[in-house]
């Protein structure tokens, strides 16, 4: 096969996976795959239960927009060729719904977990020469009330009430040390930081969206 040929095939290959991963939840089949006996298309299963892998990573949750794009080749061809990045909000039931794989769960997953995932429900049932990668947009937590610092911070995974407070500056001399988280969906924890300090069974996990204020003390 000449040059011209295999690049002419990785041209196709590139202009169908950006088909694929264009407009958000489309499931419509393609006219041709890089795989000529790739399946029509299916819904996945929904997979309820999480990866443990990457314990200390950030994991996705509904709500959140995750970034997926494709790369099609390798560098033994014509060259790879990447597809620009698209975005997939994650609905209430925790699921994505990508194109001839139909829904996957996202919610509880990493990045990484989510994107090995995505890539086997693609290679090689559709694709021979697909890398799959996924990412996320900025996901901060928020720190509110008396500290040096208030305002949105970016997490980073394994982040407590504690370790939040310090990144934010800390307390201000008004500060009191019992302050309220309140996580994402509404559910509120009252934590008193000088415990939390010494145990840490006291010190509760903070996630992105969740918003942690520090009331000024009364006397």
């Amino acid at each position: 096969m000449n040059f011209l040929m295999k690049l002419c095939l990785f041209v196709c290959g590139a202009f169908l996976a950006g088909i694929i991963f264009s407009g958000c939840g489309s499931t419509q089949e393609p006219i041709f795959t890089d795989n000529p006996s790739a399946p029509a298309m299916t819904s996945a299963p929904t997979n309820d239960l999480a990866s443990t892998t990457d314990a200390g990573a950030a994991r996705f949750s509904s709500g959140e927009t995750v970034t997926v794009s494709s790369t099609t080749g390798s560098d033994a061809d014509p060259g790879p060729i990447a597809s620009p990045g698209q975005p997939f909000l994650i609905a209430d039931d925790g699921t994505i719904t990508l194109p001839l794989v139909g829904q996957i769960r996202a919610a509880g997953k990493t990045p990484g977990e989510l994107q090995d995932e995505i890539q086997k429900l693609y290679v090689p049932q559709y694709y021979i020469r697909l890398t799959i990668t996924v990412t996320a947009q900025s996901r901060v937590y928020y720190v509110g009330g008396e500290v040096n610092h208030p305002g949105p911070e970016v997490y980073i995974g394994q982040t407590t009430v504690t370790t939040a407070i310090q990144a934010a500056g800390d307390f201000t001399q008004f500060a009191s040390h019992k302050v309220w988280l309140t996580h994402a969906d509404g559910t509120r924890v009252k934590v008193n930081v000088d415990k939390a300090l010494k145990d840490s069974t006291q010190d509760p996990a903070i996630f992105p969206g969740d918003k942690i204020h520090v009331e000024r003390r009364i006397f």
